[in-house]
């Protein structure tokens, strides 16, 4: 195999060769994304997902692309990861379908795991769901990926995991106290992961995101992030809510990164790779005031008049004041490079929002 050491190569290996992949949260953000890019480059995929925070519009905006692969190359099975017979059943639901069109499909090639239950609120909420979702299902996906003796398994891990860790920017072996069970649970994942590589010799790579952004996040619900949050209150002349002084930081991630790490992760031919975790970040920081400023700017830049309201209230528990990383090792060690800045992301999520 040619080695792979930046995007490029990778997107160009996968229009030369076929894999079948399995998705967790396919449904989702940040998963149906995924789903688009391996079906635009003739991959296979298995999705599973429950449907508890994914969509079956943002598979229905997939099939709306690429209907031919998404037909032909992808078989979606409702279903919880707390379930450990899911997999298997996706698999042979998969295989069956594959033999069917007289492709056959013998085994998973590569997992990427997005399936959580997300939200540090949510989880002060309600910790036991969090639990059950983000390490019960964990670790059945990684179980079972280590029984089908998949090439590496690649799992979403949180810039949450460095707690109350004050130095800037984050680098991936300093962290601090965790401040809530979201971050516990992710960490709890990465100890898995790493337990699961010494004495099973699974290769596992995690990806800790930071603030990820973009078309198709959903601005609904009590637990929505930030940006399609405000963007969605600013198009509707709703108070904009900033907890805190408007000072605190973010380091925000748009989707495309998020997909390249992804790739690289499961592709590169470093064999340094596995059994580490890895920021995935711009390796760049605004306050949440700027970010407003910057939203109201790109709508004005549409003609898009808003009578928004600011409000500032207390922080939140659990939350993080100051979020920044290095992705230096990302770089050096799968050759990841992201192409969107917070600037080009927010307005390429905006197309998508005001038009949505």
């Amino acid at each position: 195999m040619k080695d792979i050491l930046n995007y490029e190569e990778a997107i160009d290996h996968l229009l030369h060769n076929q894999y079948c992949w399995l998705i967790t949260g396919v449904a989702g953000f940040i998963g149906s994304n995924l789903l688009e890019t391996l079906l635009k480059n003739n991959q296979f995929v298995i999705g599973v997902d429950n449907l508890s925070t994914g969509y079956k519009k943002n598979l229905e905006y997939v099939r709306d692309i690429y209907p031919d692969l998404f037909n032909k190359n992808f078989v979606f099975c409702e279903g919880d990861i707390c379930d450990q017979s899911l997999c298997v059943e996706a698999f042979e639901a998969f295989a069956s379908f594959k033999n069917s069109g007289g492709v056959k499909c013998e085994k998973i090639d590569f997992v990427l795991h997005q399936a959580a239950l997300g939200s540090v609120p949510r989880s002060i909420e309600d910790p036991i769901s969090s639990n059950l979702h983000n390490v019960t299902g964990f670790l059945n996906i990684l179980n079972f990926s280590k029984d089908r003796n998949i090439r590496r398994f690649v799992y979403a891990s949180s810039s949450s995991v460095y707690g109350d860790e004050q130095t800037l920017p984050k680098v991936e072996q300093i962290t601090g106290n965790l401040l809530s069970p979201y971050a516990v649970t992710k960490y709890t994942n990465e100890l898995y992961a790493y337990v699961f590589e010494k004495n099973f010799k699974i290769e596992t790579v995690g990806l800790r995101y930071f603030n990820v952004f973009g078309p198709r996040q959903d601005p609904n619900g009590m637990y929505a992030a930030v940006i399609p949050k405000w963007i969605d209150s600013f198009l509707k002349n709703k108070t904009v809510e900033i907890y805190g002084d408007g000072k605190t930081t973010r380091d925000f991630c748009y989707i495309d990164n998020v997909v390249q790490a992804n790739m690289l992760s499961a592709l590169s031919t470093n064999k340094f790779i596995s059994g580490q975790v890895y920021n995935i970040a711009v390796g760049s920081k605004i306050t949440l005031e700027e970010l407003a400023l910057l939203i109201k700017e790109n709508l004005q830049a549409r003609n898009i008049k808003s009578n928004f309201q600011i409000e500032k209230k207390d922080f939140r528990q659990g939350d993080i004041r100051h979020s920044l990383a290095s992705i230096n090792k990302a770089k050096e060690t799968m050759g990841y490079n992201p192409t969107h800045s917070v600037f080009e992301g927010i307005e390429e999520s905006m197309a998508w929002y005001v038009n949505d």
